[in-house]
């Protein structure tokens, strides 16, 4: 498997969230279990199967980070400069509309548009790659095509 490109705020969090699903959530839904098998019946026991239920979504959910992070290769941008790469935070207008839109380009797992975080592999991030300022990106998005201009480029 390929490389996992995050930036170290991206990182941390991923490792946050393992670390509550294994100290607080996990032992938590065992308990749970405990306590649903104590009331008997098993199979007429709604409380015993969303407990199991959610165990498995926790036990997913951890090995899929333990995944993440062992294929995580950390970026920090603020060691980055010139034409946009991993990390840059971009700053665009649409050549239609006169929109100023920010986005900083990170990896699939901490992308987050509505907080101006936007997937490497997204059609505008492809676009964007190896762009300067003062450059026309041309996109195909699912909304249809696209003309941005890029205004700024900051690695922080």
């Amino acid at each position: 498997m390929d490389k996992i490109p995050m930036t170290p705020s991206g990182y941390a969090a991923i490792e946050a969230e393992l670390k509550n699903l294994k100290t607080v959530e996990r032992p938590a839904i065992i308990q749970a279990i405990a306590e649903a098998r104590e009331h008997g019946d098993l199979s007429e026991n709604a409380e015993y199967h969303s407990a199991r239920e959610k165990h498995s979504f926790i036990e997913g959910r951890v090995k899929e980070l333990e995944g993440v992070i062992s294929f995580a290769e950390v970026i920090n941008p603020a060691k980055l400069s010139g034409t946009i790469k991993f990390g840059a935070k971009v700053t665009l207008v649409d050549e239609d509309t006169d929109e100023e839109k920010t986005w900083q380009i990170v990896g699939e797992y901490e992308a987050d548009v509505e907080r101006g975080m936007l997937n490497i592999k997204s059609p505008i991030g492809r676009a964007l790659i190896g762009k300067e300022e003062g450059d026309s990106v041309e996109v195909r998005t699912p909304g249809g095509q696209r003309a941005y201009e890029v205004l700024k480029i900051v690695y922080s």
